[in-house]
């Protein structure tokens, strides 16, 4: 089959469009693929991949078929029969960037209990921080789900939309306009942390960035900044880091050329790894620096010095997107186009308690 560019040459056109008919549909029957492609300009293919494959259309061309199935009131679906009635599969996609990031354990811990209360079984998919292999999941699984939820997704705001108009979608730790989502309150946590390092006495103070793509790592480095203006601070950057042990490593070489007092690391692996390479180059924590993690994950408190961090709930995180999730799928319309938002808490811990080791050294002298 022959196919020629449209007119912006974002998409190739079917050039048989004019010869092989759409089928008609009865009056009062619902829209099909045809009629959308018909509208569209566009080959039933395009259309198909558009509604099935997210990122394999042009961001045009995707907006000019979501356009024409809006006015058609034409749905993408795949919807099956269980034995006992019901219709879906009973299934929800989950998509993690980081499947061996401790931060996501509560998070999925929480949406499959919900999901599970509900009636319904979770479907993992790890991204590997990568955009890329966040679609191709999503491409496989679509087809078999009834909703999606995304952690922190690495997509394009028009792919996460694209993904929302094909089954009902929420997003976490990150918000996208037109999509409903749930976060944490990263702002007001990373103010915390400014506040805390400049009562112990930190003039200067550095933020390790996470990914380039991370919408969370954005808001947390405003809030420093402006936290940093507020306090009279001098605000310093390293990064982007990866959001590993191994990225906090590479964040503590690069400190080492420069040795701010105060530091804050995009999550809490990046703080541990930071950590660690201190101890390594003979330094103290929080004698020579006081570090602030985030998440409070897992044996924080455990560590050797314990860990200070700004605490998200993530499993309330996880089990509010499920929950809202099923809702959607049951017919549901979100009530508010604003992100839902659950609060954060400064957890201080030794790393960053430079006052209370003074105390503790003075009450043994």
């Amino acid at each position: 089959m022959k196919q020629q560019q449209n007119g912006n040459g974002a998409d190739p056109v079917d050039s048989t469009a004019s010869q092989t008919q759409p089928r008609r549909r009865s009056r009062g029957s619902a829209p099909t693929i045809y009629d959308v492609a018909k509208l569209a300009g566009v080959a039933p293919s395009t259309v198909s991949r558009a509604f099935a494959r997210p990122g394999r259309v042009s961001y045009e061309t995707a907006e000019r078929i979501r356009e024409a199935a809006d006015e058609l009131g034409y749905r993408a679906r795949t919807i099956s029969r269980n034995a006992d009635g019901r219709s879906g599969s009973q299934m929800i996609a989950l998509v993690v960037t980081d499947i061996s990031n401790p931060a996501f354990f509560d998070l999925i811990r929480g949406a499959e209990e919900a999901a599970a209360e509900a009636g319904y079984t979770l479907l993992l998919a790890s991204s590997h921080e990568s955009d890329r292999r966040e679609r191709e999941a999503l491409e496989r699984v679509l087809p078999l789900v009834d909703g999606v939820l995304l952690a922190s997704s690495r997509m394009s705001d028009s792919a996460v939309r694209m993904t929302a108009k094909q089954k009902p979608t929420i997003i976490m730790n990150r918000a996208v306009s037109g999509v409903v989502s749930v976060v944490t309150d990263n702002a007001t946590g990373t103010r915390r942390a400014v506040e805390h390092l400049a009562a112990q006495g930190c003039k200067d103070i550095t933020y390790v960035a996470g990914p380039e793509a991370s919408w969370a790592d954005g808001i947390r480095w405003r809030a420093v900044r402006e936290a940093g203006v507020e306090h009279r601070l001098r605000i310093h950057r390293i990064g982007p880091a990866t959001p590993t042990v191994a990225g906090g490593r590479a964040a503590a070489l690069a400190w080492a050329e420069n040795r701010i007092p105060g530091v804050i690391c995009y999550n809490d692996l990046v703080a541990m790894g930071f950590v660690r390479t201190v101890h390594e180059m003979g330094l103290q924590v929080p004698d020579d620096v006081a570090v602030i993690g985030y998440d409070n994950i897992m044996s924080l408190s455990f560590l050797n010095p314990s860990m200070s961090t700004i605490a998200a709930p993530l499993n309330a995180v996880g089990s509010t997107a499920a929950k809202n999730l099923v809702a959607m799928i049951k017919g549901a319309s979100p009530t508010s186009s604003r992100p839902l938002v659950l609060p954060t808490k400064l957890v201080v811990r030794q790393s960053s308690d430079i006052q209370g080791r003074f105390r503790a050294a003075s009450a043994l002298s």
